[in-house]
């Protein structure tokens, strides 16, 4: 059995993938705020964007024909999944900005805890194959 095959560390390893894209849209946000009529960006929620995939995978898109080809990166960019946050989530600034930098800075941490967790988590499992292995 291969450790890497299983549904925990591929969920793992798809949160994080999702972490660091969230953790590089508040970072853009954080950068802009002093940018005339920006306005900050979130991405979907992890479950939805999960459920996305699902049902992309459902729909034969990610589907590879041959164990050699690679998978194709068609919407994979930072900011291809990213949304404005809305007017109402945040003050606008006389210049027309919307960042909130408490509120930005709070997610920011957010996101940097919920990577520790899931590092935390992947570690551990593979501990524990380790373990069974007797190599640990």
């Amino acid at each position: 059995m291969d450790p890497m095959q299983t549904d925990i560390l591929d969920l793992a390893a798809r949160r994080l993938g999702w972490l660091d894209r969230r953790q590089s849209v508040l970072a853009q946000n954080i950068a802009n705020a002093d940018t005339s009529g920006f306005q900050p960006r979130d991405l979907p929620s992890f479950a939805a964007s999960l459920a996305g995939a699902t049902e992309m995978a459902a729909a034969g898109r990610l589907e590879l024909t041959r164990p050699g080809h690679m998978a194709g990166t068609a919407g994979a960019g930072i900011l291809s999944d990213a949304r404005p946050t809305g007017p109402d989530t945040g003050a606008q600034g006389v210049d027309g900005n919307g960042v909130a930098l408490d509120e930005e800075l709070t997610r920011v941490a957010d996101t940097q805890n919920q990577q520790a967790l899931a590092t935390g988590l992947y570690s551990k499992y593979l501990g524990l194959f380790r373990l069974a292995l007797g190599r640990g």
